[in-house]
């Protein structure tokens, strides 16, 4: 049953304050990620599946924590949550100086706590307070921390192509980015996740709290808020389209800059401009399609954006000029805005007030399942064509690429049928 909501106006300003925080943090996580974190494991001698199992291990975090997280803020509420993950998007860069890529795993564990924790919280405080615009002030929070992924990526591939390089075109052998230039980056990150920081005490005080909260009865709510929402097979559905649709957003974030300066022969800087192309698509259409959904309806435009992933998505590793990887990370991009302009909001209107951090926790958690086990089933599958012997070449050749990708694309196809199958206008009556 969709909830009504009061009549009560959204509170614009605190929404728009919390975004804002949002978006500095996220910038700080971003350039943490992508392209700089692969290439940085690939400048630490790691092989494929060491790039894969390193980019997921964040989010495997996130698989633990966001449904919890949301649940706990429904009963303890969403400021203490909030500042928590602030503080951790604030200490996590300066963990990176290290010089084994196996310290890489548990330090990516450490920071995933940050979007565990702040990503659904934050989503179901502004859903608290967007009431009847939530389609639209969900797409713009999911917009700025697009935004943000823009922003992070674009300056981690400037600080790499303004560094020395290790070896390079006098050689012959891939272009690799100094570890100095690597330093410079967690130190710039950890400036926007201190700045965020230091915004977020004032910011915290406009945030809604939810209504009775009590110490007792705290975990039997908690428990029954997940019950309910586990139980909603809607609501399951929906989050297993956004989980399929991370399959493929984890493997670009992680292999699309080893494929671009590696086997296509980008730059560092070019290989984030591409994601930048995608994040700006996204970016431009992301409200639009927020607020239409409201108005229209939502199932269509998931439907329609796991189609517009799929088909760009199989298509990368067989492009190698920079206008090519542009246009398709330009379909990509809009492929994305569909799916999480409507999926989210969907997921907001299937469930009761009480149980949204619940539904934003489950829906997170399911996401993230997605984007932990897209970088990590492309390792095993880049590595794996390559043969017995050869995994650590396996990022030099392009034919290991077009398997991985073109297989994970069949996948998010095939769930776009199972969608539309069994989420029939009939059975969501029933």
């Amino acid at each position: 049953m969709i909830p009504q909501d009061s009549a009560e106006a959204p509170d614009v300003r605190a929404i728009w304050s919390l975004i804002a925080v949002d978006m500095l943090a996220r910038v700080s996580y971003q350039i943490c990620r992508t392209p700089v974190l692969p290439l940085y494991v690939a400048a630490l001698g790691g092989g494929p599946a060491i790039v894969g199992l390193t980019g997921a291990a964040s989010t495997i975090t996130g698989i633990a924590l966001k449904a919890p997280a949301g649940a706990l803020s429904d009963t303890l509420g969403r400021r203490p949550l909030l500042l928590g993950g602030l503080a951790v998007f604030a200490l996590g860069p300066f963990l990176y100086f290290v010089d084994d890529a196996a310290w890489l795993l548990p330090i990516r564990l450490f920071h995933g706590v940050a979007t565990a924790v702040f990503g659904p919280v934050a989503a179901a405080a502004i859903a608290d307070m967007a009431r009847g615009r939530r389609g639209e002030y969900l797409s713009w929070l999911s917009n700025s921390r697009t935004c943000a992924g823009l922003l992070g990526s674009l300056a981690g591939g400037l600080i790499l192509s303004s560094a020395a390089l290790d070896v390079g075109r006098r050689s012959g052998a891939p272009i690799v980015p100094g570890l100095g230039s690597f330093h410079v980056a967690w130190w710039i990150a950890g400036a926007f996740g201190m700045a965020a920081l230091c915004l977020g005490p004032m910011v915290m005080q406009r945030v809604r709290e939810p209504e009775h909260r009590t110490a007792s009865g705290a975990f039997a709510k908690l428990t029954k808020g997940l019950a309910e929402v586990a139980g909603h097979r809607r609501v399951l559905l929906v989050s297993g389209c956004e989980g399929v649709q991370n399959l493929t957003v984890g493997m670009v974030e992680q292999f699309l800059p080893l494929y671009a300066v590696i086997v296509a022969g980008r730059s560092p800087l070019e290989a984030g401009l591409i994601f930048g192309v995608q994040t700006v698509t996204t970016i431009a259409s992301k409200p639009l399609l927020g607020r239409w959904s409201d108005v229209r309806g939502r199932k269509g435009l998931v439907v329609a954006g796991m189609l517009l992933c799929a088909l760009p998505f199989a298509a990368i590793p067989w492009a190698s000029g920079l206008v090519p990887l542009l246009g398709l990370a330009l379909v990509f991009g809009l492929g994305e805005a569909l799916v999480t302009a409507a999926s989210s909001a969907l997921v907001a209107d299937l469930c009761r007030q009480e149980s949204l951090g619940a539904a934003m926790g489950v829906f997170g958690t399911i996401g993230d399942i997605g984007h932990a086990a897209g970088p990590v089933l492309g390792g095993l599958l880049i590595a794996g064509t390559a043969g017995a012997g050869q995994a650590a070449e396996a990022i030099r050749e392009a034919g290991p690429f077009r398997v991985a990708f073109g297989v994970m694309a069949a996948v998010l196809l095939a769930f776009s049928a199972v969608f539309l199958l069994l989420d029939r206008p009939r059975a969501a009556a029933a």
